[in-house]
């Protein structure tokens, strides 16, 4: 019953995280604050890092049945949706650190451990934006810019950005509502590790 649960959870959550992903964030072509890191990064510092992988995995699959996709080569689209989106799942190494210190009543590490989170997951999914960048996008680099360089300043800032917005939201979740890292069926990560 629980990892039918936890599925289903982390089913709930990639929906949640592709609906915030369509409030307009966009700030010219390229650079964009991803509100959708924010219910996937508090689900992975619950869950873990195997059901965020796979809810994270879900939220960048579920851009295709929504016509939200930027198609230049099936490489690009496999990196930038199903791999970049998966990789942001990468936020739940830090969920055993989390749970521990608020069993610990150690608010001060669950705090830093969920920054580390945030900016683990939001890292890694950006920077197969980085790559993708690079390789796919480099030619629409604006003023004749360095694809690297581009692609370092527009998917770095917008990393940054988001991975600054997640932390602080999930760090205000954790001092009013500390329980939601805490699952109710009793699954900490610990339990599950043994």
């Amino acid at each position: 019953m629980s990892k039918t649960r936890i599925m289903i959870e982390g089913t709930i959550v990639a929906a949640l995280a592709f609906m915030l992903s369509l409030i307009p964030t966009t700030i010219g072509s390229s650079f964009t604050i991803s509100l959708g890191m924010i219910p996937l990064t508090l689900f992975a510092l619950r869950r873990g890092i195997k059901p965020a992988l796979l809810s994270a995995f879900i939220w960048g699959i579920l851009h295709f049945p929504a016509g939200d996709v930027y198609f230049l080569s099936v490489v690009q689209v496999l990196i930038e949706y199903p791999i970049a989106f998966t990789f942001a799942g990468f936020a739940g190494l830090y969920a055993k650190k989390v749970q521990q210190a608020l069993m610990d009543q150690d608010l001060s590490s669950a705090r830093k451990n969920v920054v580390y989170g945030a900016l683990v997951g939001t890292g890694a999914r950006f920077f197969w934006h980085f790559i993708a960048g690079v390789v796919f996008w480099g030619s629409y680099a604006l003023w004749g810019m360095n694809p690297w360089l581009f692609s370092f300043i527009m998917n770095g800032v917008s990393g940054l950005a988001t991975a600054i917005v997640t932390a602080i939201v999930a760090v205000l979740i954790l001092e009013k509502v500390p329980q939601l890292y805490l699952p109710k069926d009793g699954n900490l990560i610990e339990k599950r590790s043994h």
